[in-house]
C-alpha cells in the first residue's frame, strides 16, 4: 500500500500570475487540504524576495516549497537579482541534486520584467501571453485570466484577483482568502512626462 494513502499530505492550491505592461501580479488562495478535510483557510503561499523586487508563489508540499524558496533566494543574491539566471541555476540544482529532486513543488517567480514557471524537471518556462498558473485550480485560473487580459483593460492585479474569485467558485481545493503581491518596473520617460503634465494641469 502506498504510504501516502495512510498518511495523506497537505496539498492543493492555486497560484496565478499575470504580466501586463510594467506590472506583474501574483495571487494565491489560502486553503490547505489534507485528504477530504480543509485544514487551514488563510495559508500564505506567496513570498517577496530580494528586497521586494521579486515575488514567488508555490504549489505542492509546503516544507518542500520553503526549501526551494531559500535556495532560490540564495541564487538571487549570487546573481545580483538577475531573475532569469537565478531561475536557471535553481532548476539545474533542483534536477541534479539527489535530495532536491525529491521535492514535490512547482514555483512561479516574477520580477517587473519576467514571469517564469520552475519545476524539478528542469523547466524554466516563460508564457507567450503573460499568464501562468499552477496548482489544482490552474486550468480555471488560466482561462479566466486569459479572457480578462485579452478582452479588458484591467490591470494585472485586478486580473489575478478576478481570476482567483472565478477559480474559487469552481475548484473545491481553492478558496477566496487571497494573498496578492505586485511588482512594478520603473516608468518610462514618456510615462513620467505624462504624469508630470497631469500634476501641472490646472
Amino acid at each position: 500500500m502506498n504510504p501516502n494513502e495512510l498518511f495523506p499530505r497537505a496539498h492543493a492550491t492555486t497560484i496565478v500570475g499575470v504580466k501586463r505592461g510594467d506590472q506583474v501580479a501574483l495571487a494565491g488562495d489560502g486553503q490547505v487540504t489534507i485528504g477530504d478535510v480543509v485544514l487551514k483557510h488563510n495559508a500564505r503561499k506567496l513570498r517577496t524576495l530580494y528586497d521586494g523586487q521579486v515575488v514567488a508563489g508555490f504549489a505542492g508540499a509546503v516544507a518542500d516549497a520553503l526549501t526551494l524558496f531559500a535556495k532560490f533566494e540564495s541564487q538571487l543574491e549570487s546573481w545580483d537579482g538577475n531573475l532569469r539566471k537565478a531561475a536557471v541555476e535553481l532548476t539545474k540544482e533542483w534536477r541534479t541534486d539527489r535530495y532536491l529532486r525529491r521535492l514535490e513543488a512547482q514555483l512561479i517567480v516574477a520580477d517587473s520584467e519576467s514571469l517564469l514557471l520552475l519545476s524539478g524537471e528542469g523547466d524554466v518556462i516563460e508564457p507567450d501571453d503573460g499568464v501562468l498558473a499552477i496548482g489544482s485550480g490552474a486550468p480555471f485560473a488560466t482561462a479566466a485570466a486569459k479572457a480578462l487580459l485579452f478582452k479588458t483593460d484591467l490591470t494585472a492585479e485586478e486580473i489575478v484577483r478576478a481570476a482567483m474569485e472565478v477559480t474559487a467558485e469552481i475548484c473545491i481545493f481553492t478558496n477566496n482568502r487571497l494573498t496578492v503581491e505586485v511588482v512594478r518596473g520603473n516608468p518610462t520617460d514618456d510615462e513620467t512626462e505624462s504624469a508630470h503634465a497631469s500634476e501641472d494641469a490646472p
